[in-house]
């Protein structure tokens, strides 16, 4: 399977679950969750980091992506899993 055939080019949603998913979802958490272990990063943007991976935590659940993954970082799963 290619992202293409789950999400087309000219498409920027997807439904699962009831919820519509945003493209681009997973990646912006991927940079978040680099932002948010990066021991250079200032307190304001860990706290940004982290709003955002809990605002998307939902839609990366009814993607199913925490089923296949799972963070190595504790304090990163911790996070997650509140």
């Amino acid at each position: 399977m290619r992202a293409e055939d789950i999400l087309p080019d000219e498409a920027s949603f997807v439904e699962r679950d009831g919820m519509m998913l945003r493209k681009g979802t997973v990646a912006a958490f991927l940079a978040n969750a680099r932002t948010w272990l990066d021991a250079q990063a200032t307190p304001e943007q860990v706290a940004a980091a982290a709003a955002a991976m809990l605002a998307a935590r939902p839609a990366l659940v009814a993607l199913g992506l925490f089923d296949i993954l799972v963070p190595r970082d504790p304090r990163l799963a911790a996070l997650l899993t509140g």
